[in-house]
């Protein structure tokens, strides 16, 4: 089960991510804050696993509460969920330790699947944030970046769990099953990935799988 604090100063936006989450199976809303302070006090009660974060709130906003969180609890891993997309919003949560940037008007699917691989070390961001980090920080090859699998930055949430489960050996049938799609939307799912990862057949993308160690 996956901890989740959620952190955002507007009440409805609270009740409705802790209503759409509290449907998967194995991640279970534990607290809400609704300022970075709140955050940060809350995460040393708690001791959550991911803390979904806003960028901007009141008494302290989340990159500085990101900060805080990060440096005072290093097991827990913070991802930013805002609606804004500037570029120095999102160099700063990076910056801070944030292990995603993602945007709210996202699928709930794909943010609940997005929290799966933040919890076991991955960095996600939102389609397109990745090159205005790469424009705000000209260093990020040598930090950030590094942390980041090779191609998983380029892959969907959906993709990389359809990864996953190609490296547990599972077949295009067996994955279809388990993630409720057609066998078909999985050959699409797989022929992407093997485009994106420049990659010639499943038997190396199982290999690619493997070799990804999270931090």
């Amino acid at each position: 089960m996956i901890r989740l604090l959620l952190v955002d100063d507007q009440t409805l936006i609270c009740q409705g991510l802790k209503a759409m989450l509290s449907l998967e199976s194995d991640l279970e809303v534990v607290g809400i804050a609704h300022n970075g302070m709140a955050a940060v006090e809350q995460v040393a009660l708690l001791q959550p696993d991911v803390v979904l974060m806003d960028v901007r709130m009141p008494v302290m906003d989340g990159r500085e509460a990101t900060r805080l969180i990060v440096q005072q609890h290093p097991l827990v891993k913070v991802l930013v969920l805002s609606t804004f997309d500037d570029d120095q919003y999102i160099a700063d949560a990076m910056r801070a330790g944030a292990k995603g940037y993602l945007l709210k008007d996202m699928p709930s699917e794909e943010l609940a699947q997005a929290i799966r691989f933040v919890h076991l070390g991955y960095t996600q961001l939102a389609p397109g944030l990745m090159e205005k980090l790469m424009v705000k920080l000209p260093s990020v090859s040598s930090t950030t970046a590094s942390k980041i699998p090779t191609g998983m930055i380029q892959l969907t949430p959906r993709e990389q769990e359809v990864l996953y489960l190609i490296s547990t050996g599972l077949t295009n049938r067996d994955i279809a099953q388990q993630l409720y799609i057609s066998e078909g939307t999985v050959k699409t799912h797989v022929t992407h990935l093997l485009s994106r990862l420049n990659l010639r057949n499943r038997a190396q993308l199982a290999i690619y799988a493997h070799s990804i160690t999270p931090e």
